[in-house]
């Protein structure tokens, strides 16, 4: 393996939907190679580089084993890479209100809203 552009390598091995995606997590200083920060999307990856992403939600830390040619099914893009993410600790899990980052608000939550918008308008 040369090496393959870390856009297509990212898309391929399904960390992105699409490769516009995967150029924006690159743009926005998300993708990291062996722990430099990558500017530029055309940044080539090689077997044993250490891929650092954190894209919306999660950490990623992957080994790159392979280039693929084209993207496939996912089994296939798991063979791509070996995965060295540190697991979640027990105590990240369900705290509350707290953990709901992001998620659609509850019963509760929507009236909290309702009322703070009803005090502004």
């Amino acid at each position: 393996m040369t090496g393959q552009r870390l856009d297509k390598w990212l898309w391929c091995a399904r960390l992105a939907k699409t490769r516009s995606a995967a150029t924006r997590l690159i743009a926005d200083g998300k993708v990291r190679i062996n722990g430099e920060r990558v500017r530029k999307p055309s940044r080539l990856v090689q077997h044993g580089d250490v891929v650092t992403a954190t894209p919306p939600g999660r950490l990623v830390v992957w080994r790159v084993l392979d280039a693929a040619e084209r993207r496939g099914p996912a089994p296939l893009a798991q063979t791509l890479y070996d995965d060295l993410t540190p697991p979640l600790d027990e105590t990240e899990g369900d705290a509350g209100s707290e953990a709901r980052v992001g998620k659609r608000p509850t019963k509760r939550d929507r009236r909290r809203i309702d009322t703070f918008r009803a005090l502004w308008s």
